[in-house]
């Protein structure tokens, strides 16, 4: 009865789910990178995790980058001054950008799962205008 007890307890402790985790993002004027950053910029997370874009400072957005995000994940968009809440469903990158400051550089990245990410060339081919594209080079740098 004892054995049987232990391996009932076994099999749930191994077959309950790791909860998900929740990331938190500022939107900021002014930060580490300079000005119109995310921060962090660069986000890894598991399947089923919420990122929560946080606007710290006024007259900024979240939103995903189309040409940038897993097959089969439809594009979203926050609104201005408001939390922007990003639950990520599949494996692979996620571009994020703020509309009002997508040329000043203002672009974030998600890699979701331990890679490889079956979006990396399509996410490194994307079109960006070219200072985001920098600060996104740097980022796709550290994705698998």
């Amino acid at each position: 009865m004892k054995a049987a007890y232990l391996i009932a307890a076994a099999a749930l402790a191994t077959a309950t789910p790791v909860a998900a985790k929740d990331h938190v993002v500022q939107m900021r004027n002014m930060g580490k990178a300079g000005a119109m950053v995310f921060e962090p910029a660069f986000v890894k997370a598991q399947p089923g995790d919420r990122i929560r874009y946080v606007p710290t400072d006024p007259s900024h957005n979240a939103e995903t980058i189309p040409s940038m995000l897993p097959a089969g994940v439809t594009s979203t968009k926050g609104a201005m001054n408001k939390e922007f809440v990003l639950t990520v469903s599949k494996p692979g990158l996620y571009g994020i950008k703020c509309q009002p400051h997508y040329s000043m550089g203002m672009v974030g990245l998600v890699q979701v799962g331990n890679g490889p990410s079956l979006n990396l060339a399509q996410a490194r081919a994307a079109k960006l205008p070219p200072f985001a594209a920098k600060r996104m080079n740097a980022m796709l740098a550290q994705a698998k």
